[in-house]
């Protein structure tokens, strides 16, 4: 055997060795039980495997389909300082028209701005002053930059977040399409990409009284409401400040409201309607979990909001807990300052882990930059005693008392169900706050039935046509066609250790590339075979045909190959999604295609024809 010969069989030796290597991960996978991957994921081993493996995309598992869009009347008005009714109305009817009549959002604004002859430049001071053109253009501008940031966020926090080859693109100008492949829990991953991770820390309203007067003001409301005129008063329990020293200090820990004392106020009474409800204790309005749908649904009416002093607010706890023992669940209403002590964007890091004070607890570890460690510090400092609210998103986590001032900037945050609840809270503090509200216009969950049935009949209609192909290559080519399917076999071998090695997702699309590489390969061997026998019949030795045969189809071979290589190229550059997902498996399919079928096939003939003079071939 000559150098060269000996060199082109180690070659195809090698990548025959390097393909199962690649494969092996995916092979192992995808034939291990559901115990085996559990006694994997204890030890770590498992994830190490996932990374290197071929993932099923949307379709063939199953998974979640979502269309965001931004909030652009919530976008608008929070750029609005010094805003009145006017300014609000127009707002929420320009985006009313934009959407019965599906025009641009901004193109109606402009016409609404002119015809009311508002001056924009003194709702938006931020943008510099100029006329209500190029304080438009601002405005579309920073709504536009705003998408951007709420694209690359709502990516952030998807990898973080541990969902295979997402798929997270743009939809328009205002619309992001997440789709999140083989994820079991909808409602949670739901809200990590909708979540707006609006952190604050915000002191609660100890003043009993001032609770007492709300909850008169609310009653008088809701008897209003009601159509029921009241002047009776409510008394509020006291808060037992004795319960208190149960709960922990802010030293190095916020914790929740452990120990407060209930005092019940009685239920039914139609001249208390909202006291009638709730039970107080430590200045806590503690709601039973069945009232609080309709106590929600009430508050958002003008009158329930002016009950509330201006320089305070009403916030819910995260979370129902039993605080009376007998198994009723209640939520947590806090009386809140109206504006924030510290905000979220002085947050550098987060991280979940087990903690706590009986250090089996699910927590977060947050730690703060040196400027909100100096403010941070300051807070503590000047509320010893006191109570202070980790509010996300409107929602209030956990309410702990200070006992000392924190001068480093490190806390820590409980009150997590589990080790999910809590790494879903980590990666949003980390991702960051979403620069606007994000609207879910459309949902679609495929089940998981549904993605073992695509999968099943793309896998049987692959290997139906792959053994058709094998079949009539043999039939008609005789020894030369099982050649060219041995090369078919590791040109599909080739082509998923490429895609394994990339850690790709294989889609219904995705087997289409194959299924085509398949017959771009049974064409190219045809090609070659073909002129072999004309070579044959022009009464030319073996070894010359087979070297003329290939000689002469490899121009064009490469001709046909490179133009599909080409727009494969052009497919995965401009595509999205699945177009994506089938340009891929094309353009590697192509590529390993043209070396089975130029190299890996030349060199078996040239095996053959190396030791021995053929007089006869099988073709």
């Amino acid at each position: 055997m000559s150098g060269t010969l000996r060199m082109r069989v180690f070659m195809v030796v090698l990548l025959i060795g390097s393909a199962a290597y690649m494969l092996k991960d995916t092979i192992s996978y995808y034939t291990m039980d559901e115990a085996q991957k559990e006694a994997l994921i204890e030890s770590g081993e498992l994830e190490n495997i996932r990374k290197n493996i071929i993932h099923q995309g949307l379709d063939l598992q199953g998974g979640m389909h979502v269309v965001l869009e931004v909030d652009l009347e919530e976008l608008i008005k929070t750029r609005v300082e010094g805003g009145d009714a006017l300014i609000n109305d127009l707002i929420t009817a320009t985006l009313e028209e934009a959407q019965l009549n599906e025009t641009d959002f901004f193109d109606t604004f402009a016409g609404k701005v002119e015809t009311a002859n508002i001056r924009l430049a003194r709702y938006f001071p931020i943008y510099e002053k100029g006329p209500n053109a190029d304080v438009m253009d601002a405005l579309e501008s920073d709504a536009k930059d705003a998408v951007d940031r709420a694209e690359e966020i709502i990516r952030n926090r998807v990898d973080e977040f541990g969902v295979s080859e997402p798929t997270i693109q743009r939809q328009g100008d205002w619309r992001i399409i997440v789709e999140l492949a083989g994820i079991s829990n909808e409602a949670q991953a739901r809200e990590l990409i909708q979540a707006t991770a609006l952190l604050e820390f915000v002191l609660i309203q100890e003043d009993s009284q001032l609770l007492n007067e709300v909850i008169r003001n609310i009653d008088k409301a809701w008897a209003a409401d009601m159509g029921e005129d009241t002047t009776e008063t409510v008394d509020v329990a006291e808060a037992d400040t004795s319960s208190q020293d149960a709960i922990p200090s802010l030293a190095d820990v916020l914790s929740g409201d452990d120990g407060d004392s209930l005092s019940i106020t009685g239920t039914g009474d139609i001249s208390r309607p909202f006291s009638s409800l709730i039970n107080v204790g430590s200045n806590t309005i503690w709601v039973p979990e069945e009232n609080v749908r309709s106590i929600k649904r009430k508050f958002k009416k003008s009158t329930f909001i002016a009950a509330v002093p201006s320089d305070s607010r009403l916030a819910w706890g995260v979370s129902p807990r039993d605080i009376t023992g007998d198994g009723r669940l209640h939520r947590a209403l806090y009386l809140m300052k109206g504006s924030a002590e510290l905000n979220g964007d002085v947050v550098t890091d987060a991280r979940e882990s087990l903690g706590g004070f009986s250090g089996a607890e699910f927590v977060v570890h947050i730690s703060m930059n040196d400027e909100g460690s100096r403010e941070w510090s300051k807070i503590t400092a000047g509320n010893v005693g006191k109570r202070i609210a980790i509010v996300m998103d409107g929602q209030v986590h956990m309410a702990g008392v200070i006992r000392d001032k924190i001068s480093d900037g490190r806390t820590q945050i409980e009150g997590m169900n589990d080790l999910q609840d809590a790494k879903k809270l980590a990666v949003v503090l980390r991702a960051g706050a979403l620069p606007a509200p994000m609207i879910i216009e459309e949902e679609r969950t495929i089940g998981a039935s549904l993605g073992a049935d695509s999968v099943a009949s793309a896998t049987r209609s692959m290997i139906f046509g792959f053994i058709l192909v094998i079949i009539f290559m043999a039939i008609y080519y005789r020894g030369a066609g099982l050649i060219a399917d041995v090369a078919l076999f590791l040109n599909l071998t080739f082509t998923l250790a490429i895609l394994s090695t990339l850690n790709a997702t294989l889609t219904l699309p995705g087997i289409a590339g194959l299924i085509l590489t398949v017959g771009m390969a049974v064409d190219a061997n045809v090609l070659i075979f073909e002129r072999i026998r004309e070579e044959l019949r022009n009464a030319k030795t073996v070894k010359k045909s087979i070297d003329d045969g290939f000689g002469r189809a490899l121009t064009t071979i490469v001709d046909a190959n490179l133009t599909t290589i080409l727009a494969a190229g052009v497919l995965w550059q401009f595509g999205s999604g699945t177009i994506k997902g089938f340009a891929t498996t094309l353009f590697w399919g192509i590529l390993s295609s043209m070396i089975t079928a130029i190299f890996i096939t030349r060199t078996v003939f040239m095996v053959m024809t190396e030791r021995k003079t053929m007089t006869k071939m099988s073709i």
